[in-house]
């Protein structure tokens, strides 16, 4: 396990109170019995998984959603007792833990239910596994791709309701967060085609995400797994605005650990790429791609004093050298993430310049940058 960099004055500020608004302000828009699972996979998207579980609870949230079980079990031992799906496919032979943990599978073949069926016979829980049908219309990742096959497994979980309870079935649009809505329109009428075929809905069901709920909020159904814009990330970049006021929830900050003066000429960083033609100051912060602050931002800046100062020179794993206006003291606020004075970096201005999208880089810092929690 990574070590905490528990002393040094590099960390990531987590705002509770922007998670907080950016969850109520999407409740306030939801219909009557929708419900909002704030998704927490990743470690909350980099923003720590049970601190932001506690925020998203406090703000209205009833459930959570997260990729793989070990996050789920980290929830449940965190102590929320909350409904918790698992959005990814897992082994088959932990269906009895799961259904120990009241943990709510996702199934994407019946094959998988067999299998899972027989662990579930062996271990006897005192309760069926819930489980949550995938449906793909158009995601192509995973989930039964035919309303066929769907009236099939719906037939076998009938079939084995001492095992399995039918508690959910959803999709996942994945362009939602796009201006044209062409692709959008075929994967509803995908969802509409399986639909038809199952008089009997089950408790939950949900085609929202993020950027549809924000954007297609009159598909809502009866939930919606809230991710990126919890943490007040805009799903489409810039693409489209959304209709409330998103609050980024994270900054990154530093301090300069030393400061000096480069001659002209002389270079700096790993490779030499960068040489001075000038007498400049230069700083250095404890920081780099070992944290996640990724190599490619190279040329990029961060915050001095409300001032853009360049990152020069080669990103190194634990180091990062920029050119300064003039001498600062060892010790002097570096915003690497956030607002400094009237400048502000955002996750979005970090993805743009490394060609990526905003989620990866708040997924991206280590564990070795300690979280910091206010509000």
């Amino acid at each position: 396990m990574m070590i905490i960099g528990e002393h040094r004055p590099t960390k990531l500020v987590i705002d509770r109170a922007a998670i907080r608004h950016n969850i109520q302000e999407e409740v306030q828009r939801l219909p009557e019995n929708c419900e909002l699972f704030m998704v927490v996979k990743a470690n909350g998207y980099g923003h720590g998984a049970v601190q932001v579980a506690e925020a998203a609870k406090a703000a209205g949230a009833t459930g959570f959603c997260v990729a793989i079980l070990d996050e789920a079990l980290e929830l449940r031992a965190a102590g929320f007792d909350e409904p918790i799906l698992v959005l990814g496919v897992v082994e088959p032979k932990y269906a009895p833990l799961m259904a120990r943990e009241k943990v709510s599978a996702t199934v994407a073949a019946e094959d998988w239910l067999d299998e899972a069926g027989h662990y579930l016979a062996l271990s006897q829980p005192r309760e069926p596994l819930r489980v949550h049908l995938g449906l793909d219309t158009g995601m192509g990742r995973i989930g039964f791709q035919t309303p066929t096959a769907l009236k099939q497994v719906i037939a076998y979980l009938d079939d084995h309701t001492a095992a399995f309870t039918f508690e959910g079935m959803f999709t996942h649009f994945s362009t939602a967060d796009e201006a044209s809505t062409d692709y959008f329109d075929k994967q509803v009428a995908r969802w509409d085609a399986f639909m038809a075929v199952v008089p009997n809905k089950p408790r939950y069901v949900h085609v929202t995400n993020s950027a549809t709920s924000l954007w297609h909020a009159d598909h809502n159904v009866n939930i919606v797994r809230y991710g990126a814009a919890g943490y007040g990330l805009n799903p489409s970049g810039k693409a489209l605005q959304p209709p409330f006021e998103l609050k980024p929830a994270m900054r990154l900050v530093s301090e300069l650990a030393h400061c000096k003066q480069l001659n002209a000429g002389e270079s700096v960083s790993y490779g030499a790429t960068y040489t001075s033609t000038q007498d400049e100051w230069v700083g250095t912060v404890s920081l780099g791609y070992a944290d996640g602050y990724e190599r490619r931002l190279q040329g990029f800046h961060v915050l001095v004093d409300g001032q853009a100062c360049e990152i020069i020179g080669r990103i190194c794993m634990d180091q990062l050298m920029i050119r300064l206006p003039r001498q600062y003291p060892r010790g002097t606020k570096v915003v690497l993430l956030g607002r400094s004075g009237n400048q502000e970096i955002t996750l979005q201005d970090l993805a743009e310049y490394c060609g990526t999208i905003n989620y990866e880089i708040a997924c991206g810092f280590t564990a070795r940058l300690p979280r910091r929690y206010v509000h």
